[in-house]
């Protein structure tokens, strides 16, 4: 027999699924540095010992600097391995904990998220409307991809912080999630 499902649940499935989802993006994206280490690499080779245009090359490597910082955000958000000053937060019990965590996801990183997403849109629109590209010769023609990363950035950060209040520790200190 199954149970019923109660909004409790349902919430916390969401943000199960949430996490799941943007940890799933923040492992994709740390396989960036790593491909980046590669081509850093082969940029030194060509350049110093070839006299190649690594051009396309570097701009790679910056791109992919942009995917792995964009996408790490919600990542450490959601791995909770953010900066914090926590010279306090871990003197106070659970329910200020909680409280703290609701408070400063509600005032400070859904609104900041937000302005970030809306304050994008035009940035990126135009972007794409112009098919924007590398101002260097050979470079890559598609910066509006790379800029396209700002919005997605928000939106993951929006997505996780509503994973965050529902996922925050109930009062007796047991996590929902």
């Amino acid at each position: 027999m199954k149970l019923p499902r109660t909004p409790k649940t349902v919430l916390k499935n969401v943000a199960q699924t949430l996490d799941r989802a943007i940890v799933f993006i923040g492992n994709i994206s740390s396989l960036a540095s790593v491909i980046m280490v590669v081509l850093t690499l082969g940029v030194v080779v060509l350049r110093y010992l070839f006299s190649a245009n690594v051009i396309p090359i570097q701009e790679t490597v910056i791109y992919l600097h942009s995917v792995l910082i964009m996408a790490g955000i919600a990542y450490g958000l959601a791995s909770d391995t953010h900066v914090r000053v926590d010279i306090f937060y871990s003197q106070f019990s659970h329910r200020v904990r909680r409280w703290l965590d609701i408070g400063g996801t509600l005032t400070l990183l859904l609104p900041v998220a937000g302005f970030l997403l809306w304050s994008s849109i035009d940035y990126v629109s135009l972007s794409f409307r112009i098919r924007e590209s590398s101002a260097e010769p050979g470079g890559l023609p598609f910066v509006y991809l790379q800029k396209a990363l700002i919005p997605l950035m928000a939106i993951l950060v929006l997505l996780q912080g509503i994973a965050r209040i529902i996922r925050a520790p109930d009062p007796d200190g047991h996590a929902n999630g």
